[in-house]
């Protein structure tokens, strides 16, 4: 529908209605923490071969990394290439192997929605070509593994460990971290990379631990009772009743593998995810192999370029991402249509959305499941979803949408759910609710880091929340955090990853070629970072606020969940970095040699 036809005044209206509804729901942001009985039943390692038992180990470290996924293999191997020997390097996960997200992650139809040459680290140091645009979960996983072994990685690491403890020693400027399995690392510099994506969260509703049925979460899929594998194939499922709670991006991937298997599949809805179309298709490897030195971090560049509204000349990546934000490359159509660029946006906005209500209309048959699938919000309210087989499976007999109307599932019984006050008797319930996000990086690591003088990181931030880049914190020497709040965000995690772990292993390169012991932020610089953050902070609470409730806008809360992050765009982030790197490193740390020497 051209933006010129649209009824603004009716599409504000509806959009406010639907998210009044959820607000008017009691604990509509409500979700479990997992711990205890929970925690044994939903967030143990299905994928373990072992218990992981093992003799404690002491050692002597230059560096720990906590956390196996993306962000600490990069962190590793960019350690790696500023001289840190492999054996003084040691990873610690939870897992019992590398992949993070990816390693926990494998039910049926896994898949990255951003594309594989942009998401995929390190192919062009591995030699690796992906197999399609879009890489299925145990592409992904198996790359981790590559990487891995790539930088030797594997020799030292703990799996199945768990960190409970990390205390700064100021008179031995060494970390002393401890584990579960009763290990002391002493170690020069302390990496946190992960916490945040590896903890599944289950809904609040009541009644979960009454379910007389066998169910899980998406993040520990049990093949055991489903039968097949991220193929799909759940011959397991081919005589039972199944519900799936969510319809988030999980559940958009999940879904059509269920329904190709169930006997009956109800799929419970809150709120309707927006899907566009996908259009995954094997790699050329002609066109791959006549790639450029470069190719992968110039391709990122021009997809996040694009996606923060930064014109091209072309757009390399043409997808479903690029295709949604085209919108602000031409926002110099305001002046030639007469809008101020908030209302060129806001109509763009509706235009967008409005197609992808087309969609589901066109795709699917029964009219009250098509009305329950338009998504009524915002293109930014909710993470976009792309996928070509979602919508057709609400075409399959055994298949039910159960709209809930933003209410939710109210109540989990012996024999199944309760929703819209009708009992619906399940044999197995699948939780596709996500993970634990905003319960703190600190709670999710399951320790509290104690810098100078035994203060908790909780309690820094609780008396001074700042950083330096997101990095670096004053009164936690030689300690780096990936991924953490004051730093940088981007629709391809991997390229803020690599971004930040190149930086702070050029800070600890820069160190070890100057003999320097001790490297902290000072609290002056960190004012001056926050300075910026504030500079760059966008001002988008009007249009959250008018989103339905979800993560994004902490549950229709007040605020934005990235409000915490640096408000410009990964690449200028990394412009910005690497010119402190070079200028300001030694105005802005307190750098000392043995001794205390400055």
């Amino acid at each position: 529908m051209a933006a010129d036809t649209l009824d603004l005044d009716a599409l504000r209206a509806k959009y406010r209605e639907e998210r009044d509804k959820r607000l008017e729901v009691k604990d509509r942001g409500k979700y479990i923490y997992l711990e205890g009985e929970l925690a044994e039943r939903y967030d143990s390692d299905p994928w373990a071969p072992t218990d992981g038992a093992r003799d404690p180990v002491s050692r002597e470290l230059e560096v720990v990394v906590v956390g196996g996924g993306f962000a600490g293999m990069l962190a590793a191997g960019n350690l790696r290439k500023h001289g840190v020997p492999a054996d003084q390097l040691c990873i610690v996960d939870r897992g019992s192997d590398f992949g993070g997200t990816w390693y926990w992650n494998r039910y049926p139809g896994l898949s990255c929605d951003t594309e594989s040459f942009c998401y995929l680290p390190l192919l062009e140091e591995t030699g690796y070509v992906p197999k399609q645009k879009y890489a299925m979960g145990p592409e992904i996983f198996e790359h981790s593994q590559r990487v891995g072994h790539h930088f030797g990685l594997y020799d030292k690491a703990l799996f199945q460990t768990r960190v409970t403890g990390a205390e700064w020693d100021e008179d031995r400027a060494r970390w002393i971290v401890t584990t579960d399995r009763g290990d002391e690392l002493r170690t020069r510099y302390l990496f946190l990379c992960g916490g945040g994506t590896n903890r599944p969260k289950l809904p609040g509703i009541p009644g979960i631990a009454d379910f007389k049925g066998h169910s899980f979460h998406t993040m520990r899929w049990d093949y055991g009772y489903t039968g097949g594998g991220p193929e799909g194939n759940l011959t397991g499922l081919a005589d039972k009743r199944v519900g799936l709670i969510g319809t988030g991006c999980t559940a958009i991937q999940a879904v059509g593998p269920l329904g190709a298997s169930a006997k009956e599949l109800y799929v419970f809805q809150r709120t309707p995810s927006a899907v566009a179309t996908r259009d995954n298709r094997p790699t050329d490897t002609d066109w791959f192999r006549r790639l450029e030195p470069g190719w992968q971090l110039a391709r990122m560049e021009n997809f996040l370029n694009i996606v923060n509204g930064t014109p091209q000349q072309v757009d390399l990546v043409d997808d479903g991402w690029t295709w949604n934000f085209e919108t602000l490359k031409r926002l110099e159509q305001a002046d030639t249509q007469g809008l101020s660029p908030e209302d060129f946006l806001e109509r763009a906005d509706f235009a967008h959305m409005e197609k992808l209500r087309a969609r589901v209309e066109a795709t699917v048959a029964r009219p009250e499941a098509a009305e329950a699938l338009k998504p009524w919000y915002g293109a930014a309210c909710k993470r976009p979803t792309f996928h070509d087989g979602y919508l057709d499976t609400f075409n399959r007999p055994n298949v039910r949408l159960v709209d809930t109307n933003g209410r939710g599932v109210e109540r989990i019984t012996e024999r199944g759910a309760i929703a819209n006050g009708r009992e619906y008797e399940l044999d197995c319930i699948i939780f596709a609710t996500g993970f634990d996000t905003l319960s703190g990086i600190a709670k999710n690591w399951g320790f509290y880091p104690k810098g100078v003088g035994g203060e908790t990181l909780t309690e820094r931030w609780a008396r001074d929340f700042t950083t330096l880049h997101g990095l670096q914190i004053s009164g936690f020497p030689n300690m780096f955090l990936i991924g953490s709040f004051q730093g940088v965000l981007s629709a391809t995690l991997t390229y803020s990853y690599a971004v930040q772990t190149e930086q702070c292993a050029r800070i600890v390169g820069y160190c070890r070629d100057r003999g320097i012991d001790r490297v902290e932020a000072k609290w002056d610089a960190e004012q001056a970072w926050k300075a910026v953050l504030a500079a760059k902070r966008p001002d988008v609470y009007a249009y959250f606020e008018a989103c339905t409730p979800g993560y994004i806008n902490l549950e229709g809360g007040g605020g934005v969940v990235w409000q915490d992050f640096f408000g410009g765009s990964a690449v200028e982030y990394r412009r910005i970095v690497n010119a402190w790197f070079e200028n300001e490193l030694e105005k802005d740390l307190d750098l000392r040699r043995s001794g205390g020497a400055a």
